[in-house]
């Protein structure tokens, strides 16, 4: 699916494997320690190997980890992109501790990292929905409603982002929100 934006600028949802998927930046579901774990940042770590971690260890060094709702870049080792965002979505509680201002939080702080570093695409998963637990649904309104509004709103830099999609299940539920969010803009 692809949503296009006056602008030129545009938004695509697909079904893959984010570390095969050649973009300028692509965005890490990571852990506030910021020292990989298992799923999305698992994949990341084993495509993108050992120059990631060492990046993270330094930034470790300066600031610790990375609070919640933020993002930090890297280099993005063997992937195909310039630079990893390692960005921590929020641990999903009862939908009443700020979750949803943090995870919008983690998309927009990526299109900003992005913008800053010049990149004119970025790839996204569904932060927070595996082990965080974030409900699908809900996620999946407050990404596209960031990005789209981000997308809107910028004039230069990005120009693409692909939220990138393990299962038909999920790209099933983030197409539902499409449709719903930009009807009129759905190529």
């Amino acid at each position: 699916m692809e949503i296009e934006f006056p602008n030129g600028k545009n938004l695509r949802l697909l079904i893959g494997d984010i570390t095969k998927i050649r973009v300028d930046a692509m965005v890490n579901a990571a852990n506030s320690a910021l020292a990989g774990g298992g799923g999305v940042d698992g994949a990341i770590h084993r495509a993108g190997g050992s120059a990631i971690m060492r990046d993270l260890d330094v930034i470790r060094q300066q600031q610790g980890g990375c609070p919640t709702g933020s993002a930090v870049a890297t280099t993005a080792g063997s992937l195909p992109a310039q630079y990893v965002f390692h960005a921590v979505g929020p641990i999903y509680r009862d939908g009443r501790q700020g979750e949803a201002e943090n995870l919008a939080s983690c998309y927009s702080t990526c299109l900003k990292l992005a913008e800053e570093r010049g990149a004119r695409s970025v790839s996204f998963p569904s932060i927070s929905t595996g082990a965080y637990g974030y409900p699908m649904e809900e996620a999946a309104r407050i990404a596209l409603r960031t990005i789209g509004e981000q997308l809107r709103e910028q004039d230069a830099g990005v120009r693409e982002v692909l939220l990138v999609l393990y299962d038909q299940g999920s790209y099933d539920v983030h197409s539902r929100a499409a449709q719903a969010l930009f009807a009129d803009r759905i190529k």
